[in-house]
């Protein structure tokens, strides 16, 4: 840049610094506290600073300005468009809007999907339970050696009766409740995931899980203790069982988007359907949290075969209507 050039830059620059530095104290002020409690004559300022800044930076575009005026100006001016157009919106409002529109909205724009994932779950434990009354070294093949924990063909049936109504110590079922956590957060993870792969890891990996839980039933069925293992996992199952599917449905819709973008690009398919498919994952975390807690206190404290039924099944009611009924009406 030669003499004359950097004088030009000097002069333009000297003309409207001061603005500029008003401008940047307005932004620093609206980030730091919010547009809706700055006073409103600061407000009006912000917005009139803005559009002369973002003047100033098509003018010093036009006359090729030096590198480091440019720079400070298009970053001023990207700061200063968030403050003046992005939602203002607090954390609160957010997380407000999440449960009370846009997560049962999302649920039931993608019902098919999810729909898919309690099928893929119910046809691996129906195969798992018949495979295992067919042959019972089956139950081996499909269930992973921590997730039995001793359980299995081999075990008397007393000491399948007595984990099930062992109360609460790290042996028995409470390991087994921690391991299963363990193993389907990790599978609710994994369908999700995957499933942007043409779907097909996120129906196999659902489609084995529901391998697991029907080898398991199968069981506890054959010594006759079929409704009192569905009664302890209940409490928890319920909740945790359905947000593996549910974490499948988001999958399975990323993974049609590939398949099947349309009119689109992928790549904008991916963007559209991403959208809900991220809520579903959200809703599968908070679910799995929710059956941490159920495992962690309800199974420990209830005995009571009823009990569990009542408690797992009407936690499961109440997501049920958090999903149908909640956010009927547009926010």
């Amino acid at each position: 840049m030669d003499n004359q050039d950097l004088m030009r830059s000097a002069r333009f620059r000297k003309e409207r610094e001061a603005d500029w530095r008003r401008l940047e104290g307005l932004v620093l002020q609206a980030e730091g506290k919010g547009l809706q409690r700055m006073d409103f004559a600061d407000a009006r300022d912000l917005a009139s600073l803005y559009r002369q800044a973002t003047t100033s930076l098509a003018i010093a575009r036009e006359i090729s300005l030096d590198k480091a005026l440019l720079g400070y100006l298009e970053a001023l001016t990207a700061r200063a468009y968030l403050c003046v157009y992005a939602p203002q919106e607090r954390v609160g409002g957010l997380v407000e809007r999440f449960f009370t529109f846009s997560a049962p909205q999302a649920m039931r724009r993608s019902w098919p999907y999810i729909l898919l994932g309690f099928v893929c779950m119910a046809l691996g434990a129906l195969t798992g339970y018949l495979l295992y009354f067919e042959n019972n070294d089956w139950f081996y093949v499909f269930t992973p050696s921590g997730l039995g924990g001793g359980r299995g063909p081999d075990a008397t049936t007393e000491s399948l009766r007595s984990v099930i109504y062992g109360g609460s110590g790290k042996s028995g079922f409470g390991a087994f409740a921690t391991y299963l956590f363990s193993h389907n957060t990790r599978i609710a993870i994994f369908v999700f995931g995957l499933g942007v792969f043409a779907c097909a890891p996120a129906i196999l990996l659902t489609f084995y899980n529901g391998l697991i839980l029907g080898a398991f039933l199968a069981l506890h069925v054959d010594r006759g203790l079929g409704l009192d293992l569905a009664g302890w996992l209940s409490i928890h199952g319920v909740t945790e069982i359905s947000a593996i599917c549910i974490a499948c449905g988001g999958g399975l819709q990323l993974g049609m988007a590939v398949l099947f973008p349309g009119d689109r690009s992928r790549s904008d398919a991916l963007h559209h359907t991403g959208r809900d498919a991220v809520k579903l994952a959200l809703v599968a975390a908070i679910m799995l949290v929710a059956a941490a807690f159920l495992e962690a206190f309800a199974r420990q404290m209830v005995q009571d075969l009823t009990a569990r039924f009542v408690i797992g099944w009407g936690v499961g009611a109440l997501w049920l209507a958090w999903f149908v009924f909640t956010g009927r009406r547009r926010p």
